[in-house]
This record gives structure tokens, C-alpha cells and sequence, in this order.
């Protein structure tokens, strides 16, 4: 079954697959600077949650193995401009930030042992690939637990892009699904086509089309009609981040698909990894959300769709907690009351890290 590859290290530099020409082209860049994976990420050639956090371990990686510095104190400055370039690139996806911290963790230990720039710049590299296997490993994981919650027949369906182009795996949403339908789950799949960026009908319908995986296009006002009428089976969607009641982030117009799931007596599920739990806030209202460009709104690739007036983009919405029947993660499956079982993953996940180190 075909899977797409969003981002690889090569010895050339970062190949990025652009996902703002799909589905009409397929190109990829390959990225040599640090700088340009940041506004690589910035303007969503890469995007999704757990892949933004794959760019950012490699963009790291990057500015450290082309450093020009010529002792460990010069490189330890330019170091913290990499990561705060990084870091100021997309507010919500908390795996972004996962990801530099992790990296940072790898600096700190690297820089007390040696004092050799090669291996210093070696390690980076080794761990930003680590970072990448990790991720694939994860969406398999998560994708067999989540399957098990499918139905065995009929309607299924997503929002936004959580495959493996937003992922840099098999996916965390699509991944589920992906697994179920491998596992002779006789799936059709409605997507919505998330509008304003479209990454619905651009990216969620391109990798099932190539995946051989049934679909159904639907625009985003149609979904309460589908839900009401549609015999849909589940909901399935990825997160960007998960406070710690549960309450969780996702693509705009993700809220009101759950509203709509709860009317209508569909489960509603999140597919994400522990990574994207960020247990440091208490709940929804504490996650910032990123407002993006008008232009996306009242233009369509380029093209004038609306009068010169203001417009409104932004990019996530907040579902709370009592609207998700379930989490899917690589560690088990989280339930409400959400406070306790997404803290028992976490830690579980934490107390795995600490032994394989």
C-alpha cells in the first residue's frame, strides 16, 4: 500500500515533499540550511503535527553539522539562535517543541562528554534520524490500537490531513484507519474538504486515492447532513496538542464535527502520540492558537474568491474533553477521566525513555 514520505535526511540536506503543490505536482526541495527548514515549516511546505516535530529535530541537526564554529562555546551560542529560529515557526503543534527540547537534552549530554566537533555534530545528526524512526514506530503502534475501534463495515470519517504526510510515518488518524482497512475492515471514508488550506481535499483524499482506500469528498457544511444520515460508524481525527483534562487541539472546524458526532450518537475519537499531550496546562483555554493569513481565506491559490473585506483565519479549534469517547496513543488508550489516564501514558512513556537511556 502506497505511503507518502514527507521529509527525509539525506546526505544531500532535508528532502521535503511540498505539500502546498499537491495534489497537482509532486515536488520535493532539498534544504541545506537551518533557516530555510524554518520557513520551510513556517509556510506549511511541511505540516501536521509529529512531522513539524521531525522537521524541527532535522533543522536542528542541520545548523549544528553546517556550524562554522570552532569551539564548543561558539557552537553552544550559535546553537540557541538555531533552536529559538526554530521555535518561533508555528505556536499550536506542541510536537515542535517536543522535538527542540528533546534535541537540546541530546546537545547538553553531548557537549559534557567531549570536546571533538565531529562527534558532537555526529550525535546531532544520529539523533535527528532517531527522532524520524521513532516517529514511524509510533504511528504503527497507534494505528493498531486505534483499529481495533473501527467498524468492521461502513462509514468512517477524518478531519484535516493526520497521515503520513503529516506525520513522516503511516499516520496517526489515517494510520488507524490504514490498519483497519489492512486488517479487512470493509471501510469507506467521508472527508471534509478543511477549508480554507483544503488539506482534506487535497491531501487526505490523495493518500487514500493512492492507498486504494475508499473515499468520499464531501465540503465542510455538508458533515452534520452525513452524520445524521450517513450510517457514519466513527470519527477519527489527529490532535496538535492535548491539555491535560483532555480538551484538544486540532485543524479548524474539528470542534463542531464533534458537537455534531455527540448530537448524532457517532464516537468520536483523537489518533495522536504521547509527544502531543502537553500536561503542563490544565485545560483548552491555555492552548494558543495560531492565527494565519486573511489572504488564505479570501484567496484560493493565489486567485481573489471574496470582496477586499477582513477575514478571519484561525488555523485550530479547541474540542473539550466530554466530546471524546477516546485517545488513541502509542502506549494504550486514554478514557475519560482524561486527568488521570493521559498523566498514567505520559509517565509510562517517560519511564520507557529513561530505561532505554
Amino acid at each position: 500500500m502506497y505511503v507518502a514520505q514527507p521529509i527525509e535526511w539525506t546526505e544531500r540536506g532535508v528532502v521535503m515533499l511540498d505539500q502546498r503543490r499537491l495534489p497537482a505536482e509532486e515536488i520535493s526541495y532539498t534544504y541545506t540550511d537551518y533557516r530555510e527548514v524554518a520557513k520551510a515549516i513556517r509556510e506549511m511546505v511541511i505540516r501536521g503535527a509529529p512531522a513539524i516535530g521531525v522537521a524541527a529535530a532535522m533543522g536542528v541537526a542541520l545548523g549544528i553539522l553546517h556550524s562554522s564554529a570552532k569551539s564548543v562555546e561558539a557552537l553552544r551560542s550559535e546553537f540557541a539562535e538555531i533552536c529559538d529560529t526554530l521555535a518561533k515557526t508555528r505556536p499550536t503543534a506542541v510536537d515542535l517543541f517536543w522535538a527542540i527540547e528533546r534535541m537540546k537534552r541530546r546537545f547538553a549530554e553531548l557537549t559534557g562528554k567531549t570536546r571533538d566537533l565531529s562527534k558532537i555534530k555526529h550525535g546531532m545528526v544520529e539523533e535527528a534520524k532517531q527522532v524520524h524512526l521513532e516517529k514511524r514506530a509510533t504511528d504503527e503502534a497507534i494505528g493498531r490500537l486505534g483499529a481495533e475501534f473501527m467498524p468492521r463495515e461502513g462509514q468512517v470519517m477524518t478531519q484535516c490531513n493526520a497521515g503520513a504526510l503529516a506525520t513522516a510515518g503511516i499516520g496517526t488518524a489515517l494510520g488507524v484507519i490504514r490498519v483497519a482497512y489492512q486488517q479487512g475492515h470493509k471501510l469507506h471514508v467521508l472527508v471534509p474538504e478543511t477549508r480554507p488550506y483544503l488539506q482534506g481535499a487535497r491531501l487526505t483524499a490523495w493518500e487514500l486515492h493512492k492507498g486504494g482506500i475508499p473515499l468520499t469528498l464531501i465540503t465542510d457544511n455538508m458533515v452534520g447532513h452525513f452524520l445524521k444520515t450517513g450510517k457514519v460508524g466513527a470519527i477519527v481525527t489527529g490532535a496538535d496538542r492535548i491539555a491535560a483534562n483532555g480538551d484538544t487541539a486540532n485543524k479548524i472546524g474539528t470542534y463542531q464535527i464533534a458537537v455534531l458526532a455527540k448530537e448524532n450518537g457517532v464516537p468520536f475519537y483523537i489518533a495522536a502520540p504521547v509527544s502531543t499531550f502537553d500536561l503542563s496546562i490544565p485545560d483548552g483555554e491555555h492552548i494558543p492558537i495560531e492565527e494565519r493569513s486573511a489572504a488564505e481565506v479570501t484567496h484560493l491559490q493565489g486567485v481573489r474568491i471574496a470582496p477586499d473585506v477582513p477575514a478571519a483565519h484561525p488555523a485550530f479549534d479547541v474540542t473539550p474533553a466530554k466530546y471524546i469517547a477516546a485517545i488513541f496513543t502509542e502506549r494504550g488508550v486514554a478514557r475519560a477521566p482524561y486527568t488521570e489516564s493521559l498523566r498514567r501514558l505520559a509517565a509510562s512513556a517517560s519511564h520507557t525513555a529513561a530505561s532505554i537511556s
